[in-house]
């Protein structure tokens, strides 16, 4: 209908009105008025091109945004390269850097976690280095190891992981998430990410880790320097009941971040995909949906 037609409208209405009152009793039209307010069904200004939030507890779908769209994620995959080492145990075996993280990192302009060839540390310190600074040498250094010296080996662990959490749209060809040997070999959705993310955050070993903000790691004599590794994600730290979880970018991928939240009983778990360039934009868009899921809850 046009504007046009809201004059007419109105005095059809106003009449209405002045039947109604006319028969009324006195006393309902003494009543107070209460203004409804119209549910919001969607949280606003979230730039995510590819987005789910849900009930970390349930896996209930609270809201969703194209979330089964196949589309690489970046460094969420460390994700994966974390639970498939966990799953496999022996967490204070010693591993050794390998000289191969040094063509990796630079070939792809990698961030890493500052570690060097020859430095060793347990398979548990590694997970720090991988998930708090999103370390790609600790990637290549934990793949190494876990596939017995073969990284495809690794990543066949990953996919097979992949299976039986029944990510059906989900595929990895890299264990760090960078783009090898295309920009898009590595892919998931907004949905398969969310049950990797709850299956991921049901092991204590990565949930402390990944609520963390900051990490310090004391020299060891003879097998690596200090360390002091600080989080990619936006919201540890800054967000009231943030825990987690994981960051991603490429310039295919765009900013990406996993996140959950808890909010008194309430713990909601997200996923952002291609917002925008910066990290920032995709915390700023995990807000706006937490905020509206818990205003929910």
């Amino acid at each position: 209908m046009g504007l046009s037609g809201w004059p007419a409208a109105a005095g059809v209405t106003a009449g209405l009105l002045a039947a109604v009152l006319a028969v009324a009793p006195a006393s309902a039209a003494s009543a107070p008025v209460v203004a409804v307010r119209p549910a919001v069904s969607a949280p606003s200004g979230v730039r995510a091109a590819y987005a789910e939030l849900e009930n970390a507890a349930t896996g209930a779908d609270m809201w969703s945004l194209t979330s089964n769209k196949e589309v690489p994620m970046g460094s969420i995959t460390k994700v994966m390269t974390a639970y498939v080492v966990i799953e496999a145990g022996d967490l204070d075996r010693m591993i050794t850097v390998p000289s191969g993280i040094t063509a990796y990192d630079k070939k792809y302009g990698a961030s890493t976690a500052g570690l060097k060839p020859g430095e060793k540390l347990t398979a548990h310190k590694l997970l720090y280095a991988l998930l708090i600074p999103s370390g790609c040498d600790a990637a290549y250094t934990l793949a190494y190891s876990y596939g017995s010296g073969h990284l495809p080996r690794f990543i066949d662990m990953m996919n097979a992981a992949a299976r039986r959490l029944g990510l059906t749209k989900t595929r990895f060809t890299d264990f760090s998430g960078l783009p090898d040997p295309t920009e898009t070999s590595t892919y998931s959705d907004a949905r398969d990410l969310l049950t990797l993310g709850r299956a991921a955050m049901k092991s204590p070993v990565f949930k402390a880790i990944v609520r963390l903000a900051s990490y310090h790691l004391a020299a060891a004599s003879g097998q690596h320097p200090a360390f002091t590794w600080t989080t990619t994600n936006p919201l540890l730290g800054h967000y009231r009941g943030a825990i987690g979880i994981k960051t991603g970018y490429t310039s295919a991928a765009g900013a990406c971040l996993l996140f959950e939240a808890t909010r008194g009983k309430v713990t909601l778990i997200g996923i952002v995909l291609h917002s925008g360039d910066e990290l920032s934009q995709a915390g700023n868009d995990a807000v706006a949906m937490l905020n509206w899921g818990f205003s929910r809850a």
